[in-house]
């Protein structure tokens, strides 16, 4: 089997060198070049024709989002953005993954991390997955998804047809659907369980923009994602959606209309109150098949909420995490269990581990998932 093809993109001589090492201890792994910038990564993606490319979001000339718009328009290929862990670099990595990159890999101690060794298997496994992923295929679903989306905007308001527009340009709730809202705090009807891991970012971006504001119940999201860059995915998220995006906070109240973020580093849990409130709950007990937050531990914390109803969502990511979760979900109770579709999945472990384990009653490409949940809360 011939290894993977690597560029690695960095505008330190120490990182290029560090990042090269550690890949090629691998021996899957050859790197077959080093570049200083995005202009430069251009020039080596068309002379080197690589599987893979490592870039680094702080660069000089041409940076990472620059150099990532150019290869995804003109040489579409799996890219692994590099971030140091800096509120700027979290936002810029966020919209890395919006563009088209695979995944990220946070630099542990800023932009020349001595430390970056203490994540190498992170760093080669994250490499390795993103060579079997086909960007051409994942640009052509967005196109797809961007058409449909069209499509709804303006539509019949059915229990199906729904504007995804985006928020009211004042970014407010009416006065009385606000006062509504809070009379109904933690008593809500649906509670919606996600879980989600590489590709998620967007395929979160996709699921929340389907979901109406007026939506009637709750969505408690883990995502895959070291501290630091829960928040921002939560922000920008909540910039683009109907509905009300946070990163979570313990002892917070659920509200309808609202989703939840896990933040990196804590499992979270939804549990209720005597009078039947449910509010979330953090700890950082141990990670979970290497996971924290982790999936199967949201998905399990649901299984003890009473007098609602539960679904739950496993969409693209690496691994089998949320599969234990939906087991017992399923012997305890849930309405509906949807997985994403292979066709549309930038990894599809998580879910293929759920339909083999028998836990799904839905399977739907990205684009579908939301209306497949309206359909489910409009029975």
């Amino acid at each position: 089997m011939q290894p993977i093809r690597v560029v690695v993109i960095d505008d330190s001589a120490f990182m290029r060198k560090v990042i090269g090492d550690l890949l090629e201890q691998d021996p899957g792994i050859q790197v077959v070049a080093k570049g200083r910038n995005g202009s430069e990564a251009m020039g080596l993606i068309k002379k080197w024709s690589p599987d893979v490319v490592t870039l680094d979001v702080e660069m000089p000339v041409m940076n990472g989002l620059e150099a990532l718009a150019t290869i995804m328009k003109e040489a579409p290929l799996p890219v692994v953005m590099l971030s140091s862990l800096t509120k700027q670099g979290a936002n810029e990595t966020i919209r890395a993954l919006e563009m088209g990159a695979v995944d990220f890999i946070p630099k542990p101690s800023g932009a020349i991390s001595l430390d970056l060794p203490t994540i190498g298997t992170e760093i080669v496994q994250k490499v390795k997955a993103a060579a079997h992923i086909k960007v051409s295929r994942l640009l052509q679903i967005e196109e797809k998804i961007k058409s449909i989306h069209s499509n709804w905007i303006g539509a019949d308001k059915s229990p199906l047809s729904y504007t995804v527009a985006g928020k009211k340009a004042t970014n407010e709730i009416q006065a009385g659907e606000r006062s509504d809202r809070l009379l109904r705090k933690g008593k809500i009807e649906n509670l919606i369980a996600v879980g989600t891991s590489t590709g998620g970012p967007k395929a979160l971006q996709v699921l929340l923009k389907g979901i109406p504001q007026n939506f009637k119940g709750s969505l408690v999201i883990v995502q895959h994602m070291p501290p630091g860059f829960t928040k921002s995915l939560a922000q920008r998220l909540n910039s683009l959606c109907e509905i009300e995006v946070s990163e979570a906070e313990d002892n917070q109240v659920l509200q309808e209309g609202h989703a939840y973020i896990a933040p990196g580093n804590y499992h979270m849990e939804v549990k209720q109150r005597t009078d039947g409130e449910m509010y979330i709950s953090l700890n950082q007990a141990q990670p979970r098949g290497g996971h924290r937050p982790s999936v199967d531990t949201l998905f399990e914390s649901i299984t003890h909420i009473r007098h609602h109803s539960k679904y739950a969502i496993i969409m693209t990511g690496m691994g089998n995490d949320g599969t234990a979760g939906l087991k017992k979900l399923k012997e305890t109770g849930v309405r509906s269990v949807i997985a994403e579709d292979e066709s549309t999945c930038v990894v599809f472990g998580m879910p293929r581990a759920a339909i083999q384990a028998g836990t799904v009653d839905i399977i739907a490409p990205l684009h579908e998932i939301s209306v497949q949940l309206m359909r489910c809360l409009n029975c």
